[in-house]
């Protein structure tokens, strides 16, 4: 049943368009680490083959699956990849990024990144080509290649003005859209193997449990031994705040 609702979404939206791009990020609201973003790209008939079929139903928001079934979709996904049935792009927004554009414009950076990287993967072009460097009759090429305005880009969530491209957002798309429900578990993989790599580098921070997210036990450690380069200083001034209220000495960024 949700296997049909998840293509049926996504098939009204296509509306004559060539694909659909789905977009959702991972990592907006923790404490440390970058924020990630991915992009899945399919054309219009991915949604008619056997392994879609068979295997929507098990696709969903990331944060609904537990951490084995999102590392075996994300293997599945990756195996389309590479046999060009749909086209993955990925893109973050480092913690320098978030402190200096806020999570917001970090968040943004990343999606376009990672847009832009499904885009070339599928080898769209993102914008239509300047017509002085075009020959005159290009319009009328069967070789002419796919722009990006053939496609339809999903985002989850609301708008993201700063984005770069025409989008429509879905409220809760990572669980309506089967391209963003896709991407979902893309970003949140990618990052969760990253804050793995993270948790070697600093290992008293929970981040392996965590993901760098406001754990008791995170939160412990930033106030007992301070914040480490990857933390983000916007998101530690309440906890700043708390040990100061404790008459506890300051911990600088």
């Amino acid at each position: 049943m949700k296997s049909r609702r998840l293509r049926a979404f996504d098939r009204k939206r296509l509306n004559g368009c060539v694909g659909l791009i789905g977009i959702d990020e991972a990592g907006r609201g923790a404490l440390a680490g970058p924020v990630v973003a991915a992009a899945v790209a399919v054309r219009a008939g991915f949604y008619d083959t056997s392994w879609c079929r068979r295997n929507a139903s098990r696709v969903n928001d990331s944060k609904l699956l537990s951490p084995d079934e999102r590392e075996e979709l994300y293997a599945k996904l990756r195996w389309l990849e590479r046999e060009g049935r749909l086209f993955i792009g990925v893109g973050s927004g480092s913690v320098e990024e978030i402190d200096e554009l806020n999570i917001l414009g970090a968040t943004q950076l990343a999606m376009r990144r990672a847009l832009e990287g499904a885009v070339e993967a599928a080898g769209v072009l993102p914008r239509e080509p300047d017509p002085l460097f075009s020959t005159r009759d290009f319009a009328e090429r069967d070789d002419r290649p796919e722009t990006l305005a053939e496609w339809k880009v999903l985002v989850d969530g609301k708008p993201m003005k700063s984005l770069g491209y025409p989008h429509d957002a879905v409220v809760k798309g990572d669980s309506k859209a089967l391209c963003i429900a896709m991407a979902s578990v893309v970003a949140k993989v990618t990052r969760d193997r990253g804050m793995l790599s993270l948790d070697c580098e600093y290992p008293h921070y929970d981040l392996a449990s965590s993901k760098g997210y406001a754990t008791s036990l995170h939160r412990e450690a930033i106030l007992d031994r301070g914040p480490t380069p990857i933390h983000r200083p916007l998101f530690l001034r309440k906890l700043l705040e708390e040990r100061v209220e404790e008459g506890q000495e300051e911990f600088g960024f």
